[in-house]
């Protein structure tokens, strides 16, 4: 059974930095591309960052191009989201995501960046 498990949010202050983790069991990441999402307050859920599964191809939202950048180690079956410059708009819960013949999610974590 797959299991996505994400670990790292909490509150920051603007132009401050966080790293989230999504560390996966159940399944290979290697031979799978993640995501991750987020979804504020009110809003719907909106795709981050992405992936490919060697970790050779990135996309990310036009939001946090520049700032944010996700990453895979494959020895660890691990997708991290980097998020640097961190803007108050920026604060969400954040989930991973990988599918596999249906989407699988990880439980999210809540970002705040405040002062």
């Amino acid at each position: 059974q797959v299991q996505l498990v994400v670990s790292g949010g909490g509150l920051v202050q603007p132009a401050g930095s966080l790293r989230l983790s999504c560390a996966a069991s159940g399944c290979t990441l290697s031979r799978y591309g993640m995501s991750w999402y987020r979804q504020a307050p009110g809003k719907e859920r909106e795709l981050v960052a992405a992936i490919t599964s060697a970790g050779f191809s990135t996309n990310y939202a036009d939001s946090v191009k520049g700032r944010f950048t996700i990453t895979k180690d494959n020895a660890k079956n691990t997708v991290y989201l980097q998020m640097n410059s961190l803007k108050p708009e920026d604060t969400a819960v954040y989930y991973c995501s990988t599918y596999i013949r249906r989407n699988y999610w990880g439980q999210g974590t809540q970002v705040t960046v405040s002062s």
